[in-house]
């Protein structure tokens, strides 16, 4: 006999809870795992597409590591020391960047600089805040990211997982197939199968617009003749998967690094503002309708509340699984709605009597 709905109910708000504990916990040792199954998602449909052409899956597998392999390997060797100088030339180069601008500011706005005015006292806070948002950053990443066992834990961790747990997906899907609760089994394979589509199209469709978004935007700004152009179009590319953000801050920094650098050169400024403009125009009507769709339904507003929140509470942990999480939940509340609309609470006791007459 079935358990009550009740019981049902309470046991899995439980282990839904002892999950979030557990990430809360252990959001840092779990990062490489969560990665490494990120990269193993996003790449199973090529060894699906490599085993319907006759490869077994430990050789599909093994085809896809050396490939990867290979791309790392010539990354390391022609982009990273490229990007790695450019990124702390950047960071170098912006406190000397943002003294010129408070010098061109105090000769051309002075009014900003009185100390009585309000712009004065407005600019004066946020410039407060963002000194102490960047310390608090920086002191973060000095602490994690930047730890030499860190990096080496990421570096081996991640390929080691994704390289066995896309060995192993089929069966992992199958065998957590057989463990579905008998009687929900039906509905919980549709909301799965929805979720996967929901996620296969935002991330991997997201993640390949970033990866064309960036290799344009590095390429372009670099012919143009940008400094730092490939560390723009890196850090651009990167933030795409968030709804204008990877806009406003690539064509930010851009522009502003371009005013610097080609100021009174007005073609030049022009043609970074034009590359920007031109992005956006392929993202919007080209590269997101094409490789992400408009079914997703993930809302710009409901990827951001998603990305806060799970960011605030987990770290950065939380903002890698915010995307997944969000998809879910997005897919589970339109079942939802799917349920109330077609129940009595919405109907009313009025509607049903009508229809049986």
């Amino acid at each position: 006999m079935a358990l009550p709905a009740q019981k049902q109910f309470k046991y899995w708000g439980i282990a839904a809870v002892m999950f979030a504990v557990v990430m809360w916990a252990l959001g840092g040792v779990l990062m490489p795992f969560i990665l490494g199954a990120a990269i193993a998602y996003m790449i199973d449909p090529i060894a699906d597409r490599l085993e319907a052409w006759g490869l077994s899956r430990t050789a599909a597998t093994a085809l896809i590591t050396v490939g990867a392999l290979l791309v790392f390997l010539l990354l390391l060797v022609l982009v990273v020391p490229a990007l790695v100088s450019q990124m702390i030339d950047l960071a170098q180069v912006l406190p000397q960047l943002m003294r010129d601008l408070r010098s061109f500011a105090a000769e051309h706005f002075p009014s900003v600089f009185e100390e009585d005015s309000r712009i004065h006292q407005a600019v004066t806070a946020f410039l407060q805040t963002m000194q102490s948002r960047a310390v608090e950053v920086l002191q973060s990443v000095a602490g994690s990211a930047v730890s030499v066992l860190n990096v080496v834990i990421l570096l081996v961790i991640v390929p080691v997982v994704a390289v066995y747990l896309l060995l192993d997906w089929d069966r992992m899907v199958a065998r957590i197939d057989e463990l579905l609760p008998r009687d929900h089994q039906p509905v919980i394979r549709r909301l799965a199968r929805e979720i996967d589509t929901v996620m296969a199209s935002f991330i991997r469709g997201m993640g390949t617009v970033c990866l064309i978004l960036g290799t344009y935007y590095a390429v372009a700004l670099m012919l143009v003749g940008l400094n730092f152009g490939l560390a723009v179009g890196f850090i651009a590319g990167l933030v795409t998967f968030i709804p204008y953000l990877g806009a406003l801050i690539g064509g930010a920094l851009a522009i502003g690094l371009a005013l610097f650098q080609f100021w009174g050169d007005w073609l030049s400024i022009g043609l970074v503002a034009i590359i920007f403009a031109i992005g956006q125009v392929i993202e919007g009507n080209l590269l997101t309708p094409k490789l992400v769709g408009s079914s997703v339904g993930l809302h710009p507003v409901w990827l951001l509340l998603a990305l806060s929140v799970f960011g605030a509470l987990f770290g950065f942990v939380g903002m890698l699984v915010a995307v997944p999480v969000a998809a879910a939940l997005g897919v589970v509340a339109r079942f939802l709605t799917e349920q109330y609309l077609h129940s009595r609470l919405y109907q009313g006791q009025s509607h049903r009597d009508a229809g049986a007459e």
